[in-house]
């Protein structure tokens, strides 16, 4: 039962996170001056990985661990969707967010900022989803 009130926790914090990014942040970072834009990009992404990288290792490896070691009374095919919903979230953070946030850094122009909001939405969802998801696997552990 442990691993899956972990994993709760930390997508929860995931979930409130990612929010936070969609209508506060990087709404924000579109707005900035150019001549802005590198510096707090690159102050960007030091502070957020403060702030998400425990516990998106705490939610990788308890999501892993719930596909092998499943809490009584869970449905079989939950663990395997959440992982399937965190390889989403991690997929469009490596393949979208990442490579715009070193645009942003490097040449920064409205548009990527822009962009950053646009392409947050895959992720936004998958944790969401996530949050929904280990909400119902609590309320069916024994």
């Amino acid at each position: 039962m442990a691993p899956l009130v972990i994993n709760a926790l930390a997508t929860c914090v995931m979930v409130g996170v990612i929010w936070f990014v969609q209508l506060v942040h990087y709404p924000l970072l579109a707005t900035i001056g150019i001549d802005r834009a590198s510096e707090i990009a690159v102050e960007h992404q030091r502070r957020t990985g403060w702030v998400v990288g425990l516990p998106m290792a705490a939610e990788g490896v308890t999501t892993l661990w719930l596909v092998f070691d499943l809490p009584n009374g869970v449905n079989s095919a939950l663990p395997f969707m959440g992982g399937f919903l965190l390889a989403i979230a991690l997929g469009s953070t490596i393949f979208l967010s990442v490579p715009l946030h070193e645009k942003m850094a490097l040449a920064p122009t409205e548009e990527i900022g822009h962009q950053l909001v646009r392409t947050n939405w895959p992720r936004t969802i998958a944790w969401t989803l996530r949050g929904v998801l280990l909400a119902i696997m609590l309320l069916q552990a024994t």
